[in-house]
């Protein structure tokens, strides 16, 4: 089994990190932002932005972010400065994140979950000068005394009266992208793992393209694609798998910002999405819906899940309820940059319970405790 009905682009070694020596997409975009410009060029009347009654088309994405980052700019910071966004899915969220790439700033994403305590330790772990956050989280944002090298913070909201975001939003375009590396740090995610305190997951700009390009073609996206994230932009399923991987296709990101089924299946119908990726109880929950069969969801033909197994019942109840969506196992974590294996949507049927091919230049490994790879069929850590 392979990826070989699936366009996948070229690929050749290099070497990267230092002296490793990695699979790469031949033709690719060499930074973030370069893949915003791209989908501004490729698709610029194109919806590329939604969230309730906003829309934005890429070349107001484009734009915007430039405006935006004529406003960062303007606060002082430059390249390689860390903003950290503690906000939940909204507009704002990947406007900002494609601002920062324009300047060469790094993105921390925080959680809407996390306290005080830990928010306070991620900001003096990473260096953060600026955090924006939601007004409704104010009560979570730490002392000034706790986190003494944040030089701003500002606080973003539906209300206009009550939001900042118009201070970094109203500048003149910025004209020139700061000038990045490839494995230039854009963004850092912090993962618990199992011991200690959050480790932040430096996600490099290189890291942020492969993946995308790997969901886009392994899951053959276009621009006509519509995706709806309801998993939190700030998880790295919602900012590579929704966000960036629409960059890369210029397709559409239908932004809502909590997952409740019943509102989800009008909004799905209602925007004709056809590309989701969520976790197995999500799929469920709608499938539990009594007015399910009352939607069309007939444009929805690409499901992504991981996180946890899909059980049986559920893929069974989804053939029956949508016979055109092909449902795709996708594998991996915050320090891969999401997508380690996926399944291609041709084999779920005949492979339920697989977790799918390595992704296009990725090596699967099993090693034992003492990090010796284990032979095929024994059990170990991956």
């Amino acid at each position: 089994m392979d990826w070989s009905q699936h366009p996948i682009p070229p690929m050749r070694l290099e070497t990267r990190f230092g002296d490793r020596l990695i699979p790469a997409f031949c033709e690719r975009p060499r930074s973030v932002w370069q893949m915003v410009a791209d989908a501004a060029a490729k698709n610029p009347d194109g919806e590329a932005l939604a969230c309730g009654e906003r829309r934005l088309n890429w070349r107001e994405v484009a734009r915007r972010s430039a405006e935006i980052a004529a406003g960062l700019q303007a606060k002082g910071l430059e390249r390689g400065d860390r903003v950290a966004l503690l906000l939940g899915n909204r507009i704002e969220f990947p406007l900002l994140l494609f601002a920062a790439a324009h300047l060469g700033l790094v993105t921390v994403l925080l959680g809407t979950r996390q306290q005080k305590p830990e928010i306070a330790y991620v900001l003096n772990d990473c260096g953060a000068r600026l955090l924006i956050h939601e007004v409704a989280l104010a009560d979570r944002v730490p002392d000034a005394r706790d986190i003494p090298q944040l030089a701003h913070r500002l606080a973003v909201d539906d209300d206009p009266r009550l939001s900042q975001f118009a201070d970094i939003a109203g500048h003149a375009p910025l004209a020139k992208a700061t000038e990045v590396d490839e494995e230039d740090t854009a963004m850092i995610l912090y993962t618990s793992g199992t011991t200690g305190r959050p480790k932040g997951a430096m996600l490099a700009h290189c890291n942020i393209i492969h993946s995308s390009m790997v969901f886009v073609n392994c899951l053959t996206l276009t621009k006509a694609d519509r995706s709806i994230a309801a998993v939190p932009l700030a998880h790295v399923t919602g900012v590579v798998a929704n966000i960036m991987t629409m960059v890369a296709c210029a397709g559409a990101l239908i932004i809502v910002a909590e997952f409740k089924a019943a509102d989800y299946l009008k909004v799905a119908a209602r925007e004709r999405i056809t590309y989701t990726v969520m976790v197995p109880a999500m799929y469920n929950l709608c499938l539990l819906q009594p007015d399910f069969d009352s939607y069309d969801l007939s444009a929805w033909r690409i499901g992504g899940f991981g996180g946890a197994p899909m059980p049986v019942a559920t893929i069974e109840r989804l053939a029956v309820k949508l016979p055109g969506l092909k449902l795709s196992n996708c594998y991996g974590a915050t320090e891969t940059t999401s997508p380690s294996t996926m399944m291609p949507g041709e084999l779920a049927k005949r492979h339920i319970d697989s977790v799918g091919l390595p992704c296009p230049g990725a090596t699967i490994a099993v090693m034992d405790p003492q990090g010796h790879e284990l032979p095929r069929g024994e059990i170990g850590e991956i």
